[in-house]
């Protein structure tokens, strides 16, 4: 911008910060790095989520869901993550104000769950189902993945063995032109999708990938059955039937990260349950955490992070 001016760009840069913003009476500026609070910016649904700025330091963000990315989104950024360090600056807005938000959106962790309850006494707590599926299908890639390290191995020692008798190994090329290793390497995606959305391509391979491996179709049933059952539920009578019929479903298919996953629902059901009153998800917390990192590209990283998160709140504030 400097240039099309015929302005140096870091003198113009200098003076916008020193002259022409309001960066130097920003009222939050001595405390900007370790929290920033907009208490106006409260609303009745609220989500809750964590982002980096720049070193890998982590912020606690509490957004507006009414704002809709917009401004007016920002309520409170706050410096790590630590329930009690959160705690400790949320109840700087009124009382009143945090008695008013009913719901709030969050993910699993143990933290956030405190804060909530510590902060907004009134609200429902519910756990976005999108980290809930995300663990379902990390454990299905975990389970690929460890498939894919033993036919590397395997193919090691084909070549290796070759080798010893002065002979060429061929692998074993698949009917749809994939070795093995290829296979499961090229597969990954196409487990994500449901089957309807699976190209001419990734349908044949997946085919061949179930004959190879029924333990990965097995898992990718139980992720997509996962996922029916937030798509087409609609009261929480409904989905704790169903839910626990799945439950059932990955402990008789004995698959360790599953019956983990099971686990993990198993302790936080009620608010995963509380999904189903109004379907609300953490999607709007994440879609802001992009903006965030959008506008850190946009500048080219973050080297003064108070004139950073000045600029940032004069938008999303």
């Amino acid at each position: 911008m400097g240039f099309f001016y015929g302005v140096n760009g870091k003198k113009l840069q200098r003076q916008y910060k020193d002259y022409l913003s309001d960066f130097k009476s920003w009222d939050q500026k001595e405390h900007a790095q370790d929290w920033l609070l907009f208490a106006e910016n409260i609303g009745s649904h609220l989500s809750l989520d964590e982002t980096a700025f720049c070193n890998g330091e982590l912020y606690t963000i509490v957004t507006n869901k009414g704002a809709k990315g917009k401004k007016g989104a920002i309520v409170a950024m706050i410096k790590g993550t630590k329930a009690e360090t959160v705690i400790k600056i949320l109840h700087k807005i009124p009382v009143k104000r945090r008695n008013n938000v009913e719901e709030v959106t969050l993910d699993m962790a143990g933290n956030m769950g405190l804060i909530v309850k510590k902060s907004f006494p009134n609200a429902s707590l519910v756990i976005d189902r999108f980290h809930v599926q995300k663990l379902a299908l990390d454990a299905l890639q975990e389970i690929r993945i460890k498939h894919r390290w033993e036919a590397i191995d395997f193919e090691n020692n084909a070549i290796e063995n070759a080798r010893s008798k002065n002979l060429k190994h061929i692998p074993e090329i698949l009917p749809n032109g994939d070795t093995l290793k290829q296979l499961l390497a090229r597969s990954r995606y196409l487990l994500y999708k449901p089957s309807n959305k699976w190209t001419e391509n990734q349908s044949k391979r997946a085919e061949i990938l179930f004959n190879h491996y029924p333990d990965i179709e097995k898992a990718y049933k139980l992720c997509q059955n996962l996922s029916w059952i937030f798509n087409n539920t609609d009261d929480k009578t409904s989905a704790l039937v169903r839910l626990a019929k799945w439950d059932k479903k990955v402990r008789q298919a004995a698959f360790k990260s599953f019956n983990t996953i099971a686990r993990t629902m198993s302790v936080h059901y009620k608010n995963i349950l509380n999904y189903f009153d109004n379907r609300s998800t953490n999607a709007s917390a994440e879609s802001f955490n992009a903006k965030i990192k959008a506008f850190r590209a946009q500048f080219r990283g973050v080297r003064n992070v108070n004139f950073f998160l000045y600029r940032l709140t004069t938008i999303f504030a």
